[in-house]
């Protein structure tokens, strides 16, 4: 096995689905097929950049990467009329390609492509008859939230089953929202003699003002691809950042992490080699980091003041979303 495409490949993972399976792909990842799917949704925001940078990084090791942008998906979820879904999924593909996705390595399909096709309709048919509701709609829980259950929910995720067998991908990468999805396709796919992908499950970033649950747009700040500086500085600078990897709980006993922590690990550390704290010479000069593990150290011994990491932190973002933020404003003019 090449340990170090074993290292690229599970680095900053929350989970990998099997380890034996990750392993050999790392034995030979040159040509391998890694597969991301997005519904058409606007604005790259954090989420989609997280599970970005790890498709930049399977592709500095050799892997092809397919990008599902999910017009048909997001027409189910009610996301707009398909003239509308598939001229945000256009803008999209040129925000994944600004912020970093080689275009030469990368392939971006629609969904529509193929999902009307009679021998797909024919598989998700097959999957529909071996699936219970239930566990369609387990599946589907972590992604809809709490929005009423409709028939479409319940196909959804056997679509996504299908998506992997239909892209003819080895492994397939979520967020940890996406687990049950991947759990539902390896029970039911060799049910049709489909093979199972390998998957890869990307961390969630938590609440940037509270510490606890997810990021969210919808409920709370959240950081996107069309921030401008200024508003980009001031989400950060009123971000929560104890001097601590691990923050206690909440009063109601619920679990707390640092976002800011979170954001210089999945997002500054794997794009930059080196990362500097600038700090003026009477509170100590700057100091410069090759690994993250070395800030997180500095933080919580006091070494680097929480506002002084928000301040480079807000710094190094704003680098990563420039390009991006260029395409949203050309496309808005």
């Amino acid at each position: 096995m090449d340990t170090d495409a074993y290292e690229s490949i599970t680095r900053n993972t929350a989970e990998v689905v099997t380890n034996e399976e990750i392993h050999a792909l790392a034995e030979s990842p040159e040509n391998r097929r890694a597969y991301v799917g997005y519904e058409p949704s606007g604005v790259l925001h954090v989420g989609h950049m997280l599970t970005a940078n790890k498709l930049i990084e399977l592709q500095s090791i050799g892997f092809d990467i397919i990008v599902l942008l999910a017009d048909v998906h997001a027409y189910l979820n009610g996301k707009g009329t398909f003239a509308e879904i598939r001229e945000t999924a256009s803008q999209m593909r040129e925000q994944f390609i600004a912020y970093g996705l080689d275009s030469n390595q990368t392939e971006f399909i629609l969904g529509s492509s193929f999902q009307f096709d009679e021998e797909y309709i024919l598989d998700l048919h097959a999957l529909e008859a071996e699936t219970s509701l239930a566990r369609s709609n387990r599946a589907m829980a972590a992604i809809k939230g709490d929005e009423t259950a409709t028939v479409a929910h319940a196909v959804y995720p056997l679509m996504q089953a299908l998506d992997i067998v239909y892209l003819d991908v080895d492994l397939a990468i979520g967020g940890t929202e996406q687990r049950k999805v991947h759990m539902l396709a390896r029970d039911t796919l060799p049910s049709i003699d489909a093979d199972a992908p390998a998957c890869l499950h990307t961390p969630l970033i938590a609440d940037l003002t509270t510490g606890i649950g997810k990021m969210s747009s919808s409920s709370g700040v959240s950081i996107s691809i069309e921030d401008d500086t200024t508003t980009l500085t001031k989400k950060i600078e009123s971000a929560y950042c104890p001097p601590t990897a691990t923050p206690d709980p909440s009063s109601e006993g619920e679990s707390r992490y640092n976002p800011v922590l979170q954001l210089f690990e999945y997002h500054v550390f794997p794009r930059f080699d080196d990362v500097v704290i600038e700090r003026q010479e009477k509170h100590g000069g700057d100091l410069s980091y090759e690994t993250y593990d070395s800030l997180e150290v500095d933080l919580e011994s006091g070494d680097l003041h929480p506002a002084d990491a928000k301040e480079a932190l807000a710094a190094y973002l704003d680098t990563l979303i420039e390009p991006g933020r260029a395409k949203v404003r050309d496309e808005r003019k």
